[in-house]
This record gives structure tokens, sequence and C-alpha cells, in this order.
């Protein structure tokens, strides 16, 4: 079996939208774009990505492994936005 491949140049809307799926919500929209959501048990996951037109796959995978993101997670999420 493939492994799934992370989208290159993914929109920044179709991944706002794929983090939001995740329960991800905007808490900061400048230069960078800070996520956060509240995990059940207690606790944060935060990620940050840039605020660029389209985001590059080392990004996407930077910002989920900084948001405990599990990457067939993500791409279910990102190919349902």
């Amino acid at each position: 079996m493939q492994v799934p491949r992370f989208p290159v140049d993914a929109p920044q809307q179709r991944v706002l939208r794929a983090f939001a799926q995740l329960g991800f919500v905007v808490v900061r929209h400048r230069e960078h774009i800070s996520l956060m959501r509240e995990r059940p048990g207690g606790g944060r996951d935060t990620l940050t990505i840039p605020n660029h037109p389209r985001i590059s796959s080392g990004t996407l995978r930077a910002a989920c492994s900084q948001g405990n993101i599990p990457r067939d997670a993500f791409i279910d999420a990102y190919e349902r936005s």
C-alpha cells in the first residue's frame, strides 16, 4: 500500500478548512496564522502556518507535527475540504 502524500502547494483556504475539520480554530491572522484546539483530556494543541496563498508540503508536514496531527487524519480532512 502506498503512503499518502501531503498536497504540494495547497491553497491556504482549503488547508484552513482541513484544520477546522480537525477541531482547530484560528486565534491569530497576521503575517502567520496561529491555530489552536482543546484536547478532550485537557491541554491544547497549537500550530502556526505562514499567511501565504499556497502552503508547501514541507510546511504542512511541520504544522501537523507541531499540532500532533497524524498524517492520515490531515490528508483525509484535506480531501474532504
